[in-house]
């Protein structure tokens, strides 16, 4: 048996290489720590002190939702009680005290098994959202006005929210464990903090998150079982079970797919299973209501829509848009296999539910949480992430001042159809422009971010300096490093031959 080696005749070259400091390698990222005394130099006690990347991310995300609280004052002093447009005016609307009584909480009523009085039948929620929302209610004080009853609740949702909130920021810090300080992109998303309270969306984004850092902790098991939970609060987390699905064949995984696969299955049956055996059709009413829906704010099916004097009926916009996703996902597919080196896990997973979006009926201004991680993670960017930002905060403003537009009579106060379109577009360009960046790393990948600093795949887990098993096209003659490139350069994730050699 081997003696363990010691401390002092370890060599150097075996521990672990030092974090990533943006402010290095991002010329925005180091103007901006300006504002915090400059770039990270000689006097910072890096590893001596109590404020960690960890929990200096966390700390500064809890405080940015606290500021999206703030800007929700004026709705909760009124505007949401008094006046049809005066929520939107402030651009500070929720659903969640509307829905408090509009879904029977205040009478106690049990979503999915209880019918609701209104023109919603049964809850329209996922089961895990539809108990998140439930659980509010019974920490919500049922004495004084139901205005009182819906302002507690609003609060009980928020705290729970924010301990979402902070779970994310932690999950995204961890899984690049070289590059913790991209989880600031995430704690600093303005359009993070101001739809953090619109929805329940955090629920589903927290356990995303905590999926994809269990899988770039090489557990499947666990990333499969919490996205199988994400999936029961809302449907969009297994899209990325798709994407997993290539890579995981590229590299020849098929075991770590398989036990993930079967993790998801059945923490989301475990959670719907009992709902779908004793009250099916308010399970089954997120679903229906889902496919009943018309075109909705958002998408471009809606300005197609107004501008056409004869729109699309839902069916046929249904249809499209289910073979325009198609479309996205075997696209996503042949760059997985085509691409000179394999993709890295985030850089797919934020494609494949960006192409959700943009090809959806319909675009809640909230939907911008489930890319804000998955965005830090695939292109660790200040420049392209501020841009994108930028656009979906410009998108944010714009469907609340439409609102106001059309509810406040023949006063008009706030943006005109046509205005309104615009907002749309800059929402699609400013998504769109970051999946182009995205799959521009990807067919060039010295200039990822991520890879220029020497990492394979930090996120990829099991997939992580993998050697390929399955290529197709270019990927089986790899291209070398483009000249100008000055970085590090790893050729893991390249196909090799049956001696070994590259």
């Amino acid at each position: 048996m081997c003696p363990m080696p010691s401390a002092e005749s370890t060599p150097a070259s075996v521990h672990e290489p030092d974090p990533v400091r943006p402010t290095s390698q991002d010329t925005v990222a180091a103007a901006g720590s300006e504002l915090i005394g400059g770039p990270m130099g000689r006097r910072a006690l890096l590893g001596r002190s109590w404020w960690t990347p960890v929990r200096v991310i966390a700390l500064v995300a809890i405080g940015m939702f606290a500021l999206g609280l703030v800007q929700k004052a004026p709705c909760y002093n009124g505007a949401w009680f008094f006046g049809a447009s005066s929520q939107y005016t402030h651009a500070c609307y929720s659903d969640i005290p509307h829905l408090y009584q509009g879904r029977g909480f205040v009478d106690g009523l049990v979503p999915y098994f209880d019918k609701l009085p209104g023109d919603m039948e049964y809850l329209e929620y996922p089961v895990l959202t539809g108990l998140f929302m439930e659980v509010a209610s019974w920490l919500t004080p049922g004495s004084g006005t139901i205005q009182d009853q819906e302002q507690w609740y609003w609060m009980v949702n928020a705290g729970m929210l924010m301990v979402c909130a902070a779970v994310i920021a932690v999950c995204v810090t961890r899984t690049h464990a070289r590059r913790p300080w991209d989880g600031l992109l995430v704690a600093l998303a303005p359009a993070f903090a101001l739809t953090a309270t619109v929805n329940w969306d955090l629920l589903a984004v927290a356990l995303t998150a905590a999926a994809l850092f269990m899988w770039s902790r090489e557990r499947p098991l666990a990333f499969g079982v919490l996205l199988g939970l994400a999936t029961a609060a809302k449907l969009y987390p297994f899209l990325i079970l798709g994407p997993l699905l290539v890579l995981c064949w590229r590299a020849g995984k098929w075991r770590a797919f398989g036990t993930a696969l079967g993790g998801s299955v059945v923490a989301w049956l475990v959670v719907n299973l009992p709902v779908m055996l004793y009250a099916f059709d308010g399970w089954s009413k997120f679903y229906t209501f889902s496919q009943e829906r018309g075109v909705d704010f958002g998408s471009f099916w809606l300005i197609l829509a107004q501008n056409s004097d004869n729109p699309l009926s839902t069916e046929t916009v249904n249809t499209l848009a289910t073979l325009l996703m198609l479309l996205c996902c075997g696209a996503v597919a042949a760059l997985t296999l085509t691409a000179p080196r394999r993709p890295r896990f985030a850089q797919l997973a934020f494609l494949i539910v960006a192409a959700f979006i943009l090809t959806n009926k319909v675009y809640s201004p909230q939907y911008v949480l489930w890319l804000v991680p998955l965005a830090a993670l695939a292109r660790p960017k200040w420049r392209d992430f501020l841009i994108w930002q930028a656009c979906e905060v410009a998108y944010f403003l714009g469907i609340w001042m439409y609102l106001a537009y059309t509810t406040s009579g023949d006063a008009h106060k706030g943006l005109p159809t046509d205005g309104y379109h615009w907002a749309i577009g800059l929402h699609l360009l400013g998504t769109l422009f970051l999946c182009a960046m995205v799959v521009r790393d990807i067919l060039l990948p010295d200039r990822d971010p991520v890879r220029r600093t020497g990492d394979d795949d930090p996120s990829g887990g099991v997939l992580d300096g993998a050697e390929d098993v399955f290529v197709l096209g270019p990927a089986a003659r790899p291209e070398p490093p483009a000249a100008h490139f000055e970085g590090p350069h790893v050729d893991w994730g390249k196909s090799r031959q049956p001696d070994g050699s590259l």
